[in-house]
């Protein structure tokens, strides 16, 4: 047996420092494509669900300055009124105490779609709901119906 010259050992490791071929990139690429496609799914789902619990924490907080609304004025805001009675003092009265919500935004589900308010609710004093990411009662998944009852 001959041992390889200096010159045959830097050919090889020339070959080798070169770099990927078109083939070994493919196959990443391809493997990159197949974790995308059993992840993706499962993003989907999750962000669904992420919003449903995200409009259940914003109707608890609504639930909260409609309850501090009536502990100031007596009285829970009208349908009429609506939730904007939470940010602004219904025809000037003096026991309003709010704002009782920081942002505009939060009468606003996370779906862009203002909540519901009804006077008296089916369900209790009010009932407040969003119709999810529909727009209509009822339904599943991230179109569920969330509300306070």
């Amino acid at each position: 047996m001959t041992s390889l010259s200096e010159k045959d050992r830097a050919r090889r490791s020339d070959r080798r420092q070169r770099g990927f071929t078109l083939v070994e990139v493919l196959v990443v690429l391809v493997i990159i494509g197949l974790l995308g496609l059993l992840v993706a799914p499962n993003l989907v789902a999750r962000l669904g669900r992420a919003k449903g619990e995200a409009a259940q924490a914003q109707i608890n907080t609504l639930v909260s300055a409609v309850d501090l609304f009536y502990v100031d004025m007596g009285r829970y805001p009208t349908s009429d009124e609506g939730l904007e009675a939470l940010m602004t003092a219904p025809g000037g009265d003096a026991n309003w105490r709010g704002p009782y919500l920081r942002k505009r935004q939060a009468l606003v589900d996370p779906w862009g779609n203002p909540y519901r308010y009804k006077v008296p609710g089916q369900h209790g004093a009010y009932d407040l709901y969003s119709w999810g990411s529909d727009n209509k009662e009822g339904g599943e998944g991230d179109a569920h119906d969330v509300t306070n009852w």
